[in-house]
């Protein structure tokens, strides 16, 4: 899982890449560590096939799901704190450590690079605008190999040929799985459903 040779070397973060995985292993659970290594694996895969820096991949793989597992007592104080949009605080932890989760990766973390806290901003929710960086750790934490459901297979290959049209894709999934299932959508959803979706070629 740990195999990858890489060598940080552009201080886009205070930390080689074996000090920040151990900063992970610190934050997180087994289980969600182990999601986060196989996250950075296929951020570097998508990096490379749309000739994008692997480090700042690789570091946008790995720190996305930094506050996973924090309690909700902490984003609830962020979101005050930082008079975040006060709709935020209708939802829960599968749209804070996202949404909120991005803070915690600058002030914690110490990282200031804005388009890899904009990765773990959007990385839940797509965004209207989103970089090459946000594309791919967004896809690359719905692609990675230890995900198992229907059509994963599918939206690899779309992806693996066109980023865009994965973005797509997963984007048309999640939001038809919240309407089928009556879960709440995040308004953030639904704009990106209307930037990347509408147009788009993909089923």
């Amino acid at each position: 899982m740990n195999d990858i040779e890489l060598e940080y070397k552009e201080n886009i973060v205070p930390y080689s890449r074996k000090e920040l995985i151990n900063k992970l292993k610190s934050a997180l659970k087994q289980s969600r560590f182990e999601h986060v290594l196989r996250v950075e694996q296929m951020a570097i895969k998508l990096a490379k096939l749309n000739n994008f820096d692997e480090e700042m991949a690789s570091i946008g793989g790995l720190v996305h799901d930094y506050a996973k597992q924090r309690p909700d007592e902490d984003f609830i104080a962020a979101i005050k704190k930082y008079h975040l949009n006060e709709n935020l605080l209708n939802y829960g932890n599968a749209i804070w450590h996202g949404a909120v989760g991005y803070l915690f990766v600058q002030n914690e973390l110490r990282i200031s690079n804005v388009e890899i806290l904009n990765a773990v901003k959007y990385h839940t929710t797509g965004s209207k605008y989103m970089s090459t960086l946000s594309q791919i750790v967004y896809m690359a934490d719905y692609l990675e190999m230890g995900r198992e459901f229907p059509g994963v297979d599918e939206a690899r290959t779309i992806t693996f040929n066109n980023l865009q049209d994965g973005v797509a894709y997963q984007t048309k999934h999640t939001l038809e799985y919240l309407i089928s299932n009556n879960k709440s959508v995040y308004p953030k959803t639904i704009d990106t459903y209307n930037q990347w979706v509408v147009n788009s070629k993909i089923k």
